[in-house]
């Protein structure tokens, strides 16, 4: 387990952690994610001892190693930007941290070999950095970060510059290696999909603390605030309330938008809307919408059976009816629906909007790259023209 208590960092004015208190539980994958300056690299670079803290403490399997070295605290790190050495084949690069330890060479050779195999890379072990794709150099990183067999792998960004095809197929590749290896992991991201897809916990930061942490389904479906809500999956403002584009029911008239639901159109908050934009996104249908009583505007997600059952053209009118909407604070929603912003539906909500119910705890990561061995070594769908956009 990795546990950070009470850890503070100042640069001059400015608060990179205020008293974060988080623990890892072993064997987890766990993800820190937030928006840029919410203070991931810092803790990130905390716990790998690349960053001092002006007070607080780091412990990892029980012993702490706030004044430890980074070549001490048995951690393998990988980095954005690969920090391969250009010089040496794949093989060589895995096998780094392992021959300056002086191991043996048969040991050396038989877990170059299993490594390159569980990364997929047996077959380029006498190729040149150079020669490897994005993916396939990242990976090379990650087989030379678990060589030395660290207690700890700490990950920062490692899919940032990559494309969005080559890191959606290594999230999957880093879940299953994480499966099979069960190495205490933390990795550090913006990215929202990413934490859902590879993550066993998540902790949201913001502005040096940590708002909410917990499994990716709870901090879903039960966001403590604002914040994490419109940080952590899309959010529609609908009737001056955050709720998600998939709970969001339209229907040709207000009967159709309530379904079953027993309750009037003006009880249950049924908004007549202008369709102002359809957008086919494969699977999905993104509608944008605007209230017609307040101006406010809000994109609802449906399947393309759901779009083409509605018929939804531009410029027609529909009814929208939130089904689901989480029990945020009173902060969560506009007193005004008048005064809504107008860029509901974003994927990410301004940090300045969830300030507030925070946990005691917080996370962050390094800004710089280095060697990855620096630290080891150096709905339902109805048929009705009423339909619903939850997927159940």
């Amino acid at each position: 387990m990795i546990t950070v208590t009470g850890a503070r960092k100042n640069y001059g004015s400015f608060a990179a952690l205020d008293d974060v208190t988080l623990d890892i539980p072993s064997g987890s994958l766990t993800a820190l994610l937030g928006p840029s300056g919410s203070g991931k690299s810092t803790l990130l670079r905390a716990i790998a001892g690349l960053e001092s803290l002006d007070d607080g403490t780091v412990s990892i399997a029980g012993k702490d190693v706030t004044d430890v070295s980074p070549q001490k605290r048995d951690i393998g790190f990988v980095f954005q930007h690969y920090a391969a050495f250009k010089h040496l084949t794949v093989r060589k690069n895995v096998a780094f941290g392992l021959e300056i330890r002086k191991r043996p060479k048969r040991e050396i050779d038989k877990k170059v070999n299993e490594l390159l195999e569980i990364v997929g890379l047996d077959g380029f072990q006498h190729r040149y950095p150079s020669q490897l794709s994005g993916g396939q150099r990242q990976r090379m990183a990650l087989a030379r970060a678990l060589a030395v067999d660290p207690q700890v792998l700490l990950l920062d960004e490692p899919f940032g510059a990559l494309d969005a095809k080559v890191r959606a197929d290594l999230r999957t590749w880093l879940r299953r290696l994480h499966d099979e290896v069960h190495v205490t992991t933390v990795l550090v991201t913006h990215d929202q999909e990413e934490a859902l897809d590879v993550a066993d916990r998540i902790a949201v930061l913001n502005h040096g603390r940590i708002e909410q942490v917990g499994p990716p389904a709870d901090l879903y479906d039960r966001p403590v605030n604002d914040f994490v809500m419109s940080f952590l999956g899309s959010v529609a403002k609908l009737n001056g309330q955050l709720v998600r584009p998939h709970d969001i029911r339209l229907g040709r008239t207000a009967d159709l938008a309530l379904a079953a639901e027993s309750g009037t159109a003006e009880s249950l908050g049924v908004t007549r809307s202008t369709v102002e934009r359809v957008v086919h996104l494969g699977f999905e249908v993104r509608v944008e919408l605007r209230n017609e009583a307040t101006g406010e505007r809000f994109s609802a997600q449906v399947t393309r059976g759901d779009s083409a059952a509605l018929g939804l053209r531009e410029g027609e009118t529909v009814f929208a009816r939130a089904t689901r909407a989480p029990d945020l604070p009173e902060r969560a929603v506009v007193a005004n629906p008048a005064d809504a912003s107008g860029a509901a539906g974003s994927n990410a909500g301004d940090p300045k909007d969830g300030t507030g119910g925070r946990h005691a705890a917080s996370s962050a990561t390094p800004d710089t790259a280095t060697d990855a061995t620096t630290t080891d070594t150096t709905t339902t769908t109805d048929t009705t023209p009423g339909v619903s956009a939850t997927r159940g």
